[in-house]
């Protein structure tokens, strides 16, 4: 059951959820990026450099097991989902800008993310590690799971608009529908004799909803020092919190072979929806009322 799940199942149920995503998407998403300079270069920094250090710092003087802590970097690495689109949608945010965001960092992690979770390796795990990641098979990995579903959506919208369009009705709903029968074989169904998939969830529970709250605060301050609008603050605020668990669970589950990895992906992506926006609506709040980032403290 295992092996079949992670050799096969979560490779489809990945590239169709990207291949869902990519319906969403056109050229001019990627184009955007020049219309918003400043707050995509703002939302860039956030996803490749603040986030990663972020959980550095957060989780790396823990008693946390390093399996754990590797984790939470994996689920960081990963760009935003299409979540935080409807999130950025429902609060009246800057959407243009949290598709552009979601389509750029899509292609980012293809680099970074196996060099940010190699680091998380050596420095969590040490020389001695019986986990690895290979820069080179995850990069064609990802290019073959996440890139090129996501073009092929792309140009299926390009090609037949009329179609994508109708589509995106029922994929709203086949969508999460796959995510969380992700979720629910991670934590029910899986062959694993030393561990309690229930018991393991809620006890990551808090140090899961402590890292969004925690990354969506500093990047909101960080996106506020930038000068950008209000909009732009706290829509970058959201796409850092919400991530494609998904693409984590893939990578700790299919390439990494670890259930402690993919248990924290599992966590984040179940439970942050509402606590990111929760915290949007806040920081909307806030924007709203006209504070300055220094009366957050």
């Amino acid at each position: 059951m295992q092996s079949f799940f992670s050799t096969y199942l979560l490779p489809l149920s990945l590239t169709i959820i990207m291949m869902g995503m990519g319906l969403s998407l056109e050229k001019r998403d990627f184009s955007n990026i020049i219309r918003f300079p400043r707050p995509a270069l703002t939302g860039i920094i956030s996803q490749v450099f603040i986030l990663p250090l972020v959980v550095f710092l957060l989780f790396g003087f823990t008693n946390l097991s390093p399996f754990v802590k590797v984790g939470f970097v994996l689920i960081t690495a990963c760009a935003g989902g299409s979540a935080t689109n409807v999130i950025t949608h429902l609060l009246k945010g800057n959407l243009a800008l949290s598709i552009s965001l979601t389509a750029i960092n899509s292609l980012i992690v293809l680099i970074t993310l196996p060099l940010i979770v190699n680091l998380a390796l050596i420095l969590f795990i040490g020389d001695e590690r019986t986990v690895q990641l290979n820069v080179y098979s995850t990069i064609i990995n990802i290019f073959l799971t996440i890139i090129i579903p996501t073009f092929v959506g792309m140009v299926i919208r390009n090609y037949f608009f009329r179609f994508a369009i109708k589509a995106q009705k029922p994929l709203r709903i086949i969508l999460p529908l796959i995510l969380f029968a992700v979720f629910f074989v991670m934590i029910f169904l899986k062959d694993n004799d030393s561990h309690d998939g229930i018991k393991d969830y809620l006890y990551l529970v808090p140090w899961a909803l402590l890292l969004n709250f925690v990354s969506m605060l500093i990047v909101y301050i960080f996106s506020r020092s930038m000068s950008l609008g209000g909009r732009d603050n706290f829509t970058i605020s959201i796409e850092v919190g919400l991530k494609n668990s998904i693409v984590g669970i893939y990578v700790a589950e299919t390439l990494l072979n670890n259930y402690e990895m993919a248990m924290v992906s599992v966590v984040y992506g179940s439970i942050t929806f509402f606590s990111t926006l929760l915290f949007g609506y806040l920081a909307k709040r806030i924007e709203l009322w006209g504070y300055g980032y220094r009366n957050l403290f």
